[in-house]
């Protein structure tokens, strides 16, 4: 794709919206990792980037409620802090009329991403859809504070898309600040990220996940895929595309993203094993282009 023509696409996608965001509210969805295969990727477009391309092949999602004559609309957009609460909301599409049919992605019709704006509280869930078309989902959001909701779809003979939109939990409000880190550490599992996240690349990246000092090489398979990966950018929340390379269980799972742009960006890294789902969680910052310092994270 000619470089005009990926500036075009990109300025046309990336729809700003306003709002006190943190300066460390980042997204990375569902930035994914995703096996090939034939089922619809995550995202509102097209273009599956390899590493070593010179320009990104996708724009960032989720920065609008609204894309392509559909929309995502939240029955309430304030939840209580605390206990789990039951959310409901709807897509629209062209002419307003509430979309009833959904293209299986990832196994599943719609993955709704939830996160506080400076990326505390990352919650990856499926709500039910009713034959009306309304979905639900309790959600528990124990902390005050404001809210980014993705949802990942594909309506039945369309596009790929992920719309976002803001539910306020009142309170007091104690913000996070997320230090650069390649390392993860959850439930006694280390999950490392090496390479180096390049801006206006497709970057490879390699996870590798032990336990007890020991590689894990018996990943289970979550949503179709052995880590399934979220990268939010820093200060809007921009749900990015990352796409697996690689099929393996571990204990190297392998995959490219693509970032627009120089800065900060949140990652979520689900993995199963042992029949249970946990999220590695990562604050990583874009480097220079190989051979400035010839560094890589690993």
């Amino acid at each position: 794709m000619k470089t005009a023509r990926i500036l075009a696409a990109f300025a046309a996608a990336l729809v700003l919206v306003g709002g006190a965001a943190y300066a460390l509210g980042v997204a990375v969805g569902p930035v994914d990792v995703e096996q090939p295969g034939p089922e619809a990727p995550h995202g509102d477009s097209g273009g599956h980037g390899t590493a070593g391309d010179h320009a990104v092949a996708s724009a960032p999602v989720g920065l609008s409620a609204w894309s392509g004559g559909y929309a995502l609309v939240p029955t309430t957009t304030t939840l209580p802090a605390g206990a789990a609460q039951p959310f409901s909301f709807r897509v629209t599409g062209p002419g307003g009329r509430t979309v009833t049919d959904f293209e299986v992605a990832h196994e599943k019709e719609l993955h709704l991403i939830v996160v506080r704006r400076d990326t505390a509280g990352y919650q990856h869930v499926h709500p039910v859809r009713a034959a009306d078309g309304i979905w639900s989902v309790p959600l528990e959001l124990t902390q005050p504070g404001s809210y980014r909701v993705f949802a990942d779809f594909v309506p039945r003979g369309g596009s790929p898309l992920t719309l976002g939109v803001d539910v306020m939990v009142p309170g007091e409000f104690q913000p996070i600040a997320p230090k650069e880190s390649w390392l993860a550490k959850v439930d006694g599992y280390e999950v490392r990220i090496g390479g180096d996240l390049i801006a206006g690349h497709a970057s490879k990246l390699t996870a590798t996940v032990t336990k007890d000092g020991r590689p894990v090489a018996d990943l289970q398979p979550y949503l179709g895929a052995y880590g399934h990966m979220v990268a939010l950018r820093g200060g809007d929340l921009a749900y990015l595309h990352v796409h697996a390379e690689t099929g393996a269980p571990g204990p190297e799972v392998a995959f490219v993203a693509e970032v627009p742009s120089e800065g900060t960006y949140r990652v979520f890294l689900d993995f199963k094993h042992g029949e249970v789902v946990r999220t590695a969680e990562f604050t990583l910052t874009t480097s220079p282009e190989h051979g400035a310092d010839g560094h890589t994270h690993g």
